[in-house]
């Protein structure tokens, strides 16, 4: 069961980073050509939102099952980047994203909703980036 949790969230972050790439092109190229929030824009930031949610259920699994967090060593930079960092910085580039689109549904006008998805996804984006366990980095995880 864990190794197939390992994989889904492993393999599941390429469709919420590609998800997410979109959501954060679309709204800013809307928001600066002043472009009409759609339909379709609503569903491509529903649908990354639901992505980046998913990613969190499975990782919150992950947290409690898997033998790389443990919090008594600290002092090893794997278990502190399982334990600390990757879940720090994940949870808080969800809330950021989740905010972003509660905030863009209530917003009235339609550059004000791709503006705050941009900003807010764009923000989340960066964080994901800056916290996935990345090959080269040596945290003993692969691409997939």
């Amino acid at each position: 069961m864990y190794n197939g949790l390992v994989h889904a969230h492993s393999g599941l972050r390429w469709l919420a980073l590609l998800l997410l790439v979109g959501s954060v092109i679309v709204a800013i190229s809307k928001w600066q050509g002043n472009g009409v929030y759609t339909d379709g824009n609503r569903k491509l930031y529903l649908f990354t939102l639901i992505s980046v949610h998913l990613q969190l259920v499975l990782g919150l699994l992950l947290y409690f099952i898997s033998p790389k967090v443990n919090l008594s060593l600290m002092s090893d930079k794997v278990y502190r980047f399982y334990s600390v960092e990757h879940i720090t910085g994940m949870l808080i580039a969800i809330i950021l994203i989740t905010i972003g689109y509660s905030r863009s549904k209530r917003a009235t006008d339609s550059v004000a909703k791709q503006r705050l998805v941009g900003i807010f996804y764009g923000i989340g984006l960066l964080l994901i980036l800056a916290f996935i366990p990345w090959p080269f980095r040596n945290l003993g995880a692969g691409l997939f």
